[in-house]
């Protein structure tokens, strides 16, 4: 009805005045466009802006067992995602344990001054298939290869080396109650040593990896890798 007025008023004015014409079409034209960009503006889609929508975590199913993920601490794109998963690579920064920020990229002439200390703890998650038990090869397999001297304890830490020439040779094991931990670990060469624990939760295995110099600080260790496995599974039944 607006509109249809505007016109009539128009044609009047027309023939009274041709140029009087020009001031209600100036005036019905920017009525109009104020009238689209209000409509623009309640219909323009804002979903894409709103980063909160992303799971804070992503439930997998491993060895039929249910982990929470936070997507940001998966290493590789296929795996995030929820569902089943054969196996999910995770890291965390260590000593807070959160979930990483998204690396940065280094051109060919800044790599050598990007090389940092590793300050991540690694986790491997993957199904099991009833194979060996963490805790059963330390018991029974990693003994038959171990020197048969051990170092003195350290800070109620022991320390086994592995006999060379057998499948663990250039390897150390490490062994503490309390906090309970056992991790093999390389010797320090042209590159550090990395140590390996891992331990089982009903139809899954973690494998934790971390720099072998952090046992300096072991109980720190077993004190996260207690940390993760509760914050991925929930607390020991």
């Amino acid at each position: 009805m607006t509109i249809f007025s505007t016109a009539q008023h128009i044609a009047r004015t027309t023939r009274r005045d041709p140029r009087g014409h020009m001031i209600p079409l100036m005036l019905g034209c920017a009525v109009a466009s104020g009238a689209i960009t209000l409509v623009a503006y309640l219909l323009w889609p804002t979903w894409e802006a709103d980063v909160s929508s992303a799971p804070a975590r992503l439930p997998v199913s491993i060895g039929a067992t249910i982990f929470n993920v936070p997507p940001t601490a998966v290493r590789m794109k296929i795996q995030r995602h929820s569902g089943p998963q054969e196996r999910v690579d995770l890291s965390f920064s260590f000593p807070s344990l959160e979930a990483p920020e998204a690396p940065k990229h280094f051109s060919a002439d800044t790599v050598e001054d990007a090389i940092q200390p590793i300050d991540r703890i690694f986790v491997s998650i993957s199904a099991h298939h009833d194979s060996l038990a963490p805790d059963t090869r330390v018991r029974t397999i990693y003994p038959r290869y171990l020197e048969q001297a051990a170092a003195p304890a350290q800070d109620g830490l022991t320390e086994r080396a592995f006999r060379d020439g057998s499948p663990y040779g250039n390897e150390d094991l490490f062994l503490a109650d309390a906090p309970g931990l056992n991790a093999r670990c390389t010797r320090d060469a042209a590159t550090p040593g990395m140590c390996l624990s891992e331990r089982r939760v009903e139809g899954a295995d973690l494998m934790f990896r971390f720099p072998r110099s952090w046992l300096a600080h072991w109980r720190d260790v077993a004190d996260a890798m207690d940390r993760l496995t509760q914050q991925l599974h929930g607390p020991k039944g």
